[in-house]
This record gives C-alpha cells, sequence and structure tokens, in this order.
C-alpha cells in the first residue's frame, strides 16, 4: 500500500491548519522583507534585538578568522574547543550553577537531559503545555510517563504520589504558545517534599527575565536544589543558537556520559560560540533592553485591554490574541499582513482545539511608536473580523 501523502495534505489545507514557510530576505529585526512584501514583524523570538547587532556579528567575523567556520567532530573527539569552553563557563555564571554544557540546539538539549536521566522504571511527569521536545524526551526515555494539568501544583503532587523510582519533573519556565510563567517555587516545593528533581526549560525566560537575565529561576531566586536542572536557548533573548543544560559538576559529567544527542553529534561552529560570548555580555551589561520591553509589553497590553481584545495571563514578551477558530486566526493575520504587519497564527496541533491566536511578541528593538501601529491595526481589523462573524 503507497502513502497516501497527498489526502493528508489536502485534509489539511480544508481545516485551516496547512502551515508554509514564509521567506525572509532581510536580517532579522522589526523592519523586515517576507516574500517580497516590507512588513513591520512581531512574531520574531528576537527579544532583546541581538540577532543583528553590529558586536555580535563582528565577534562571529572574528571567530571565524581565528577558529575557521566548522567545529570539524563531535565534542568528545576533536570539536570542544576553546570558544565553546568559554561559553559554558559564561552561562554557568548567568545561571549561578556549577556547569553549563552546550548543546546544538534546544531540542537536542532537552532530549539530551531527559533520556540521560530517566528510563525504565523511572517516572517523568511533565505540564500539559511543555514544548513539543521535553514531550518527546518523554516518550522516549522508556519511563512511566504522565502530565499534569498546567501549572497546577496539587494536581502535580497526586501524580508524584504514584510516581516509582527516579523521578524528574518537567516543566517550560514561560510557556511558548501562552506566554504565562510557571509557578516555580510551588512546584519546587512539592517537587522536593518527594524527593523528585525539578527540570525547567527557560528558552523564553533567560535573558528577558531576572535582574542579571538569568530568567524566571534568577526572578524567584531558587538554587540549585529548586531546580537541580535547567535549560536555555541561545536563538531566542540571545540572538545566536544552541542551547545549554546548567547544573550540578556531577550532573554535566553524567550528561557528557550519557547524553546521546550530545555524544553523537559535531559541534556548533567555534564562530558561533564566540558570537554567543559577546551575545552573553550585552544582555547583562545592558539592562536596558529588559526594561524597554518591560514598557513596551505594558504599553501593548494596556492598548488590547481599550480595543477589547482576548489576551492570555502574560506580563512577557509572548503576548497571545486568543481568537478561537483556525480560519478566524488566519483572517485576522491577513487582515494585518494586508496592513503591513506581520503576526503569526498559531493553530492545532501547537495549540489545543479552539484555542487559535495570534501570537505577538515583542522585543526591545521595537519603538513606541511600532507598537501603537500594532495597536492601531488591531482596532481596525478586529471589529471587521467581529462582524463578519456576525
Amino acid at each position: 500500500m503507497a502513502f497516501d501523502l497527498a489526502a493528508r495534505l489536502a485534509e489539511r489545507r480544508a481545516a485551516d491548519l496547512y502551515r508554509q514557510r514564509p521567506l525572509l530576505e532581510t536580517p532579522q529585526g522589526p523592519e523586515v522583507v517576507v516574500d517580497g512584501q516590507p512588513l513591520l514583524a512581531f512574531c520574531s523570538n528576537d527579544y532583546l534585538g541581538l540577532a543583528n547587532h553590529p558586536e555580535v556579528i563582528k565577534a562571529w567575523r572574528d571567530g571565524a578568522e581565528r577558529w575557521g567556520v566548522g567545529g570539524g567532530a563531535s565534542h568528545l573527539v576533536i570539536g570542544h574547543s576553546t570558544p565553546h569552553h568559554q561559553v559554558e563557563e559564561a552561562l554557568a555564571e548567568l545561571t549561578g550553577r556549577p556547569r553549563a554544557l552546550l548543546f546544538s540546539t534546544g531540542y537536542m538539549a532537552n532530549l539530551g537531559a531527559i533520556t540521560a536521566l530517566v528510563g525504565q522504571g523511572d517516572t517523568v511527569l511533565q505540564d500539559r503545555l511543555n514544548h513539543a521536545s521535553l514531550l518527546d524526551g518523554g516518550l522516549l526515555s522508556g519511563a512511566r510517563f504522565s502530565r499534569y494539568l498546567h501549572n497546577d501544583p496539587a494536581s502535580l503532587a497526586s501524580r508524584l504520589d504514584k510516581a516509582s523510582g527516579n523521578t524528574l519533573v518537567v516543566t517550560d519556565g514561560v510557556f511558548s504558545m501562552d506566554g504565562d510563567c510557571a509557578d516555580l517555587p510551588a512546584l519546587a516545593k512539592v517537587a522536593r517534599a518527594r524527593g523528585a528533581w525539578l527540570m525547567v526549560d527557560d528558552a523564553h525566560g533567560l535573558g528577558t527575565l531576572g535582574a542579571n537575565g538569568g530568567g524566571l529561576v534568577e526572578h524567584h531566586g531558587l538554587g540549585l536544589e529548586d531546580v537541580p536542572v535547567l535549560i536555555g536557548t541561545l536563538g531566542k533573548a540571545c540572538g545566536t543558537s544552541g542551547a545549554f543544560v546548567a547544573g550540578s559538576e556531577a550532573l554535566i559529567e553524567a550528561l557528557v556520559q550519557f547524553a546521546r544527542p550530545y555524544i553523537y553529534t559535531t559541534s556548533q561552529p567555534p564562530a558561533l560560540a564566540c558570537a554567543t560570548l559577546k551575545a552573553l555580555a550585552l544582555l547583562r551589561r545592558e539592562s536596558w533592553r529588559r526594561e524597554h520591553l518591560a514598557a513596551l509589553i505594558g504599553q501593548f497590553r494596556e492598548g488590547a485591554e481599550q480595543i477589547g481584545l482576548t489576551l492570555m495571563d502574560s506580563h512577557t514578551a509572548i503576548q497571545p490574541i486568543l481568537v478561537g477558530d483556525a480560519g478566524r486566526a488566519m483572517a485576522l493575520s491577513r487582515m494585518l499582513r494586508e496592513r503591513g504587519l506581520l503576526v503569526t497564527a498559531i493553530r492545532p496541533p501547537t495549540v489545543p482545539a479552539g484555542s487559535a491566536r495570534l501570537r505577538v511578541t515583542l522585543s526591545a528593538a521595537h519603538s513606541e511608536a511600532q507598537v501603537q501601529l500594532l495597536l492601531n491595526a488591531l482596532a481596525e481589523c478586529y471589529p471587521q473580523l467581529e462582524s463578519a462573524d456576525a
């Protein structure tokens, strides 16, 4: 029997769930050209505006001059260069952990950490709204897998009572599609009381939260005993690429020995690590970026409330506008694009059925005037969407 891929694709189109890749023809930034059209973008995770920063670009260029462009081999063969090591030391300092381990992608970091820590006879418990990479890691680990109610310590506690073997509790720090933050102090308390380890993927909190940009864990002042396994990514607020796991000496050594996505892949380009080092320095030094971003978030939420938009419980750079139906979300996204604004519609299966939304992401590179342009367009378009449904 042949694979009927055409039928599967047609079915996805009919359900308004077909995905296409927009072609970006400029560097990351608020003003971009996508598919030949100049647009003001509100859909990038470049939260601090570092992806096209001249000092970061120069660090990459200088790094390539000194270190070449390829990692050459895996970290355990001959691919672990001085810039990689320096990034790990900088990340350990930023997160307040003894050590950090550099991965090529966030997906690999999550798969590597979970599958190295738990297996058959163990238990992994995850928030229902965790990122796909976390869920995949849990399923691939072979451990008993269960999901607790979103951000609900009581639900987690009831599942912990039934856990067996080594138990790993896994949560996003900032949830990527809702923008809300995990109640880390409560989750850590529940996990510690039952001898479980808490693993936090702070991909969307690192750089934007915490006095020094250390993320949600720093914001709450949680130590190594509260969050033994901390994940962060470098392709969002840092503006470069890659990811890391931070934790104890024993944790990092265990991952070096047992994390297959780390062991069996070529290291990232050393020049990329040079760029990341510069981005981390800017992230820590230029606190005005976090302050400006926080002001834009307040501006957007206040303006959206006046328009009557349904926002979600988020005070982060991720500001979803809940629409509900996938077709309506696509229609609103198209209306904004016709007015020169790029805001991506997020549909199932990325989010639950009936909760399609426009995922607005704000950046320190945006100006107040640009955020006001978005609000003005939403004030014009949203009533038209509502009237079309009537």
